[in-house]
């Protein structure tokens, strides 16, 4: 199989025992990435890997519930005794960087050169790493937010991040092997007008259903659901394949 997926963490909006908030770890064709840290997931990534291997690391939103760890990430790079080879790239919004250095004390940013080396996403953002190409793009969510695509070597995997019902999601999960996304609502808000910044579990089932795609794990479980049951709720919306994301899983396809 030429990509897997490890389920780091799924939990909304804070981290359970044993159970971190959003995180994963992508790998294929030699590439390691880490996608989403949120809290608990930097110690749960090294049962499975060395920090020092990461290709990548990408950030789908600055909510905390999806990137704290990046500070725990950079303690253990810049004081911790894990040194990587190069900075890693670290692919996220713009105020990415100025928002770490803050919990640092420090006005600028380059002192954390030496461990990450930042790059700001936006809409249609691609880039290769060894023989996976990872495509961005932004979804409707009440901070800047994207989801995200890997392919590689006819294998392809999508993520929601952190987003509400919107035709980009349905694109970047078109024929995808595994779509992971977000069931984070029991039901939107009745207030005409509101935005709708998640997806109840008959919207992942939707999209997942529109877009063709093989298999649909259910992730970021709000509060006011539990995990079955949002994957109860999707599958019948979606009709094909869905399952819970559970920590510690790894899925290749």
């Amino acid at each position: 199989m030429p990509l897997s997926l490890t389920i780091l963490g799924t939990a909304s909006p804070h981290p359970g025992p044993g159970r971190p908030c959003s995180g994963y770890l992508l790998r294929g064709a030699g590439a390691e990435i880490w996608v989403d840290a949120g809290p608990g997931t930097f110690a749960e990534l090294q049962r499975h890997t060395d920090p020092e291997r990461l290709t990548a690391i990408w950030i789908s939103h600055l909510h905390a519930d999806h990137s704290a760890d990046l500070l725990s990430a950079a303690y253990a790079f810049a004081h911790g005794g894990l040194v990587p080879a190069v900075p890693v790239p670290v692919y996220a919004p713009l105020d990415c960087a100025r928002r770490l250095a803050g919990f640092f004390g420090r006005p600028d940013v380059r002192f954390l050169s030496g461990v990450f080396d930042f790059r700001a996403l936006y809409d249609g953002h691609t880039v290769r790493h060894w023989n996976i190409r990872l495509t961005s793009r932004a979804v409707a969510h009440d901070t800047e937010a994207y989801g995200l695509r890997a392919e590689c070597q006819g294998s392809v995997f999508a993520y929601s991040g952190d987003s509400g019902p919107c035709e980009a999601l349905t694109e970047l999960a078109s024929g995808a092997d595994l779509f992971l996304c977000e069931a984070d609502l029991d039901r939107h808000r009745e207030s005409e007008g509101s935005p709708q910044v998640h997806l109840t579990p008959e919207d992942a089932g939707d999209a997942a259903r529109k877009a063709g795609v093989r298999e649909l794990y259910i992730t970021h479980v709000g509060p006011t659901l539990t995990r079955q049951t949002a994957t109860a709720r999707a599958a019948a919306a979606f009709g094909g394949p869905t399952r819970t994301a559970r920590e510690g899983e790894t899925i290749p396809f």
